[in-house]
């Protein structure tokens, strides 16, 4: 299926008459000048008819001589079918019948979008590329006179070198350097229209698209790259746990009070909260050892509600 230049905005006109105001005030004048020699003269009714009607040919004539340019534009004028010059902005004037302005240039920065579907890049997978050219008319003569229609040849020279840049680049450098990609098609196009009075502003790609089932398969790998990466995080921190784990051992093992001080935090936290019960093996009793540990924990369970329900009645 053959493609053709997407077109994001209207085109502005290349061919239009640039009457203005002015005609209609020469066209005005010239027939009443007429009319009025006429009248002044005295002539019959009808060498009148005809005076007034020569003025009225006379007034069209010279109401064709003069043409208005907007700022943004450029008058192409032959003579005979020579080039005379440009013409504009502003007003401007032409021997009618003899001039013709046949292309009005617009000077301004256009946009034109592009697009290659179903294009293989490097590694043979096919992509469908939107991307935008901003360009500039810098010398109308050359953009006039030497093709057709300047504009369509922007886009086709656009939507070639993308074809061109697709082909020499991977998937994965296109998805991740589109700089680069817009860097390299600038180049390309401006290489090919600079010879027709055409300068590239910018290129720039708007969106790459690729098949749903690769991009499943992608999006199934980075999945499967942030799970890895989290498992990798989780196990340095039980590393660092287990270390700082070493790292407390050790003093516990040198320190038998602090041993003892962290047993009875331990106790002091389990017992802290409501209607909890703790079982305290003999042996970690006996190794806490010490009338003063026990009465703390006395102390401590002299804080705890003394209600525990009907199961605690008869304690």
């Amino acid at each position: 299926m053959s493609e053709q230049p997407i077109q994001d905005v209207p085109r502005p006109p290349t061919r239009k008459l640039g009457l203005s105001i002015v005609s209609l005030v020469i066209l005005g004048l010239v027939s009443g000048a007429a009319a009025a020699i006429a009248i002044v003269a005295g002539l019959d009714r009808p060498l009148a008819i005809v005076v007034a009607g020569g003025g009225i040919a006379a007034g069209c004539y010279l109401g064709l001589a003069p043409r208005v340019a907007s700022q943004w534009e450029r008058g192409v004028v032959l003579r005979l079918g020579r080039f005379v010059g440009l013409r504009g902005p502003g007003l401007f004037w032409i021997i009618p019948l003899l001039d013709r302005v046949v292309v009005w240039v617009d000077v301004r920065v256009r946009t034109t979008g592009f697009a290659a579907e179903r294009t293989l890049t490097r590694d043979t997978v096919p992509v469908n590329v939107d991307a935008v050219l901003f360009w500039q008319v810098e010398d109308a003569e050359r953009a006039a006179l030497g093709l057709e229609d300047y504009e369509e040849a922007v886009a086709w020279a656009a939507q070639t070198a993308l074809r061109e840049i697709i082909g020499k680049t991977d998937l994965a450098d296109m998805l991740a350097g589109r700089d680069v990609l817009d860097a390299s098609m600038q180049r390309l196009i401006e290489g090919r229209a600079r010879a027709w009075g055409i300068a590239v502003k910018s290129v720039e790609i708007r969106d790459v698209v690729i098949p749903q089932a690769l991009e499943d398969a992608m999006s199934r790998r980075a999945q499967a790259e942030r799970e890895k990466q989290a498992r990798v995080i989780l196990g340095d921190a039980e590393v660092e746990i287990a270390h700082k784990f070493s790292a407390a051992a050790g003093i516990y093992h040198e320190d038998a009070t602090a041993l003892q001080l962290r047993s009875l935090n331990l106790l002091y936290e389990g017992m802290k909260e409501r209607g909890t019960l703790m079982i305290v093996p003999s042996t970690m009793a006996d190794a806490m050892g010490s009338t003063g540990t026990y009465a703390g924990l006395a102390a401590l369970a002299g804080h705890q509600p003394t209600a525990r329900g009907p199961a605690g009645d008869g304690h």
